[in-house]
């Protein structure tokens, strides 16, 4: 979900070519009239990636969660293993990118830590990740960040210890 945030689509031809079957299973049923919705949605994604602090994330996380999921079921469709749903069958593509991303999200930040989800230190940058490693102290979206920023910081302190 990152992704679509990080590069907003500009219509909904846009938004499908992100769609990963493997992935994600078979693309829900979709029509030019979702993209507002979908747009409404990635805003409110943006909201919880931003939250200030934890209270505020989760309760920006349970409004999507009360909005969109439905009770788990187990499921196996399309030559996909057994696994679960936590949306109502036949749904449209908005309310199924609301209710998996906003489960997948509280499931991971409720296991880990609910500050995985962040905005990349450079300031040039910005864009949002997860972080998936096993210390929890990501603050870079990419390795090309963390040497940008690591090379600005040195010539800072290069400048300011010839500047002495």
């Amino acid at each position: 979900m990152t992704g679509l945030t990080n590069d907003r689509p500009a219509d909904l031809a846009a938004l499908l070519q992100h769609w990963d079957e493997p992935e994600m299973g078979p693309l829900p049923p979709v029509a030019d009239e979702d993209f507002p919705e979908l747009c409404a949605f990635l805003d409110r994604w943006v909201e919880v990636i931003d939250a200030t602090d934890d209270a505020d994330r989760v309760r920006l996380l349970n409004a999507l969660l009360a909005e969109a999921a439905a009770y788990p079921r187990i499921t196996a469709h399309d030559g996909f293993s057994w696994h679960l749903h936590y949306r109502d069958d036949g749904i449209r593509l908005p309310a199924m990118l609301r209710a998996v991303t906003s489960v997948a999200a509280a499931q991971y930040l409720t296991s880990t830590s609910l500050h995985r989800l962040s905005r990349c230190a450079a300031p040039e940058c910005r864009r949002a990740f997860v972080d998936f490693t096993r210390s929890g102290t990501q603050r870079y979206c990419t390795h090309a960040c963390v040497n940008r920023d690591a090379v600005r910081r040195h010539r800072a302190r290069r400048k300011e210890a010839l500047s002495r």
